[in-house]
């Protein structure tokens, strides 16, 4: 099946489709659905997404941004929340693209829940991620999925600002600080409102991320890192010594953590390169009293045990933005 825009959806066609399955676009799921075909094949240009990929896609929809995928890709996995949408999709993609049928797979998942996908190991992650969880999915795809080498995702544009903050702006917080972990990040672009059904009250932006050959050179995991950069961020205005007071176990032992990073106690946590909180951690010193034995890993635990599930470290799903940076 085709229509002017070939195989992909237009706004008639969105619109259609989501009344014959009686579906209503959510703010619950953060559910605005892309409805022009210009914008989803600008998306697929901009992620760089070649014959050779195979790409997992969050939160389909009614599948606009699915097919223009599958126009290009290799392989294309969905992953979907929604019931009926997920039950849609693999007939929508038969009737517009059917060469392609054998090249998709759905997932009908929470994406925070997801640990594995069917088929080969995706290379890129390309997604219009619902305004409401997009930070937390983006970073625990990322975490998951270490094969992921390009990522583009379409979020709030308040949201782009803050991943691809660099250091020194009142923007970068958590989001920006966990995302450089894993990858150069930049904005990439802007998207009006009015390629959406129903127009959100914001715009939009896309985010460009590369994976990092190697994540920054430290002695300190992952979660150790991520432990220093919530707690200091969670009280953004006070100086790192009495931000980090209780992470370290008072804030003596924050300054002297501080000072062996090379990072000054008066400094804030928005001044900080990912490499500056990693150093951070790395110089936290165990709380009085602690043996060598409890600082080791239980009998029979593998150093994977020390790193936790990417859901573990980060917020809810439902989490905004602000909540993850709760002192701002």
């Amino acid at each position: 099946m085709t229509t002017e825009y070939g195989p992909l959806l237009g706004p008639a066609d969105i619109r259609d489709l989501a009344a014959t399955l009686g579906v209503r676009p959510t703010k619950q799921r953060g559910q605005n659905f892309v409805i022009d075909a210009n914008t989803v094949r600008r998306i697929v240009r901009t992620a760089e997404v070649g014959p050779d990929d195979v790409v997992v896609e969050v939160g389909p929809g009614l599948g606009s941004l699915t097919l223009a995928l599958l126009e290009t890709a290799a392989h294309v996995t969905a992953v979907e929340i929604d019931d009926v949408l997920a039950s849609a999709l693999p007939a929508t993609v038969e009737a517009r693209l059917p060469a392609k049928k054998s090249s998709f797979d759905l997932v009908h998942s929470d994406a925070m829940l997801v640990t594995e996908l069917p088929g080969p190991a995706p290379t890129a992650l390309v997604a219009n991620l619902p305004y409401n969880v997009a930070v937390p999915v983006l970073l625990h795809m990322l975490a998951t999925f270490p094969t992921i080498e390009r990522t583009l995702v379409m979020v709030q544009a308040e949201v782009a600002d803050r991943l691809a903050a660099a250091p020194g702006s009142k923007v970068y917080g958590v989001p920006s600080v966990k995302a450089n972990w894993y990858a150069e990040v930049k904005r990439a672009g802007a998207i009006g409102r009015n390629v959406f059904w129903p127009a959100p009250n914001v715009d939009s932006g896309l985010v460009s991320l590369v994976r990092r050959a190697e994540p920054p050179k430290t002695t300190a995991s992952r979660r150790e890192v991520f432990a220093v950069v919530d707690a200091a961020f969670a009280q953004r205005r006070k100086t790192l010594r009495a931000a980090l007071a209780g992470w370290a176990g008072s804030a003596a032992a924050a300054e002297a953590a501080l000072v062996a990073a090379g990072v000054s106690p008066q400094a804030r946590g928005e001044a900080l390169t990912v490499a500056e909180f990693a150093r951070i951690a790395e110089n936290k010193q165990p709380a009085p009293g602690a043996t060598a034995a409890s600082e080791q890993p239980a009998p029979g635990a593998t150093a994977a045990n020390k790193q936790p599930t990417a859901a573990s470290e980060q917020p809810a799903p439902g989490a905004t933005p602000d909540t993850e940076e709760p002192g701002k």
